[in-house]
């Protein structure tokens, strides 16, 4: 769920929390879907680590009347055909390759948004409900529950975001299959001993962001865009305290007569300690591109450039459909 979603929006370092005003908005900041004027649906998919890992997404949201709208997505990260060697020695300890089992694990985030103006011009606010899934083959499961609070604020062509994450602490609690953890208990000899916690915590975390839409001569744009991600917890980010740690990211989208884009953005900013203790600042940028005809929009995002963060390149794709092209 920190991922992010959308190929427009990574390529510009994810500081959209005050510009996303589409059915991307119910991942960003549930608050923009009050800028829908029709139904939309958006698809992406991403590659991790040398194709082992898939991430997809999907989302659909539509007005409801001219001050409110809601919306729905799907999150699935996931890893596919992993083998299960457990069972690979049999009781005479022999080696039985058809004992090899596959199996896959994954974690599935399900959102429903709503989203309404308030009654003073220019503000308005979102809320999402989250279901967290996670499974790991037959060995265990977890269910989870959430709630993000979003708003925004238009003033004289600013906009101003505020994005709420687990606002009330995402708990996940695990049923771990405990026929299937005595198989492996006793593996290796003082490991593995004792069940893993069955309740697992997501703090919440805070974005602020702020964007001006710059127009020329009628045919060219640019969206300049920040944002400051807020983690309550001390951390590696740039600014770093025991209450707060501030991970600072800048996005900038150039556009021509609104159907060919380009991105870029840099984000990630982190205090990494090198082998001889200093601090070197390291940061992760991004760059994007995006084509939009008739109510579709394509775009593409290429992460991690010039391999600064721990991940590997990621490219990105989406699409984006205005469903009223079909009516």
């Amino acid at each position: 769920m920190n991922i992010g979603v959308d190929a427009a929006a990574l390529g510009m370092s994810s500081a959209v929390t005050a510009s996303t005003n589409d059915v991307n908005a119910v991942y960003w900041n549930p608050a923009g879907l009050t800028h829908l004027e029709d139904h939309q649906i958006s698809l992406m998919h991403a590659s991790y680590f040398a194709n082992i890992a898939q991430y997809d997404f999907i989302g659909y949201a539509s007005p409801i009347d001219d001050r409110s709208a809601w919306g729905i997505s799907m999150i699935r990260f996931g890893v596919d055909d992993i083998m299960d060697t457990t069972q690979l020695i049999d009781s005479q300890g022999n080696i039985d390759y058809n004992r090899i089992r596959l199996f896959s694990t994954a974690d599935y985030g399900f959102t429903f948004s709503y989203a309404r103006k308030l009654p003073v011009e220019g503000f308005q606010y979102g809320v999402n409900a989250k279901i967290i899934r996670r499974v790991i083959g037959k060995f265990a499961n977890s269910w989870g529950f959430g709630f993000d609070v979003g708003l925004q604020f238009e003033h004289n062509d600013w906009k101003f975001g505020l994005m709420l994450r687990d606002i009330t602490t995402t708990y996940n609690v695990w049923n771990i299959d405990e026929e299937e953890y005595e198989k492996i208990a006793n593996a290796i000899p003082g490991e593995n001993n004792e069940l893993p916690e069955s309740t697992e915590i997501t703090l919440p975390k805070a974005q602020l962001g702020v964007s001006k839409k710059f127009e020329f001569h009628d045919d060219y744009s640019l969206l300049a865009a920040g944002n400051l991600n807020m983690r309550f917890e001390q951390t590696n980010d740039i600014i770093s305290s025991k209450v707060v740690s501030i991970d600072p990211a800048l996005g900038f989208e150039f556009g021509y007569t609104d159907i060919v884009f380009l991105r870029a953005g840099a984000g990630n900013f982190q205090n990494v300690t090198q082998l001889d203790d200093t601090e070197k600042l390291s940061f992760q940028p991004n760059i994007g591109l995006g084509f939009k005809y008739k109510g579709i929009q394509i775009d593409y995002a290429l992460t991690d450039l010039g391999n600064q963060s721990a991940a590997l390149y990621s490219n990105i794709f989406s699409i984006k459909v205005d469903l009223g092209i079909f009516r």
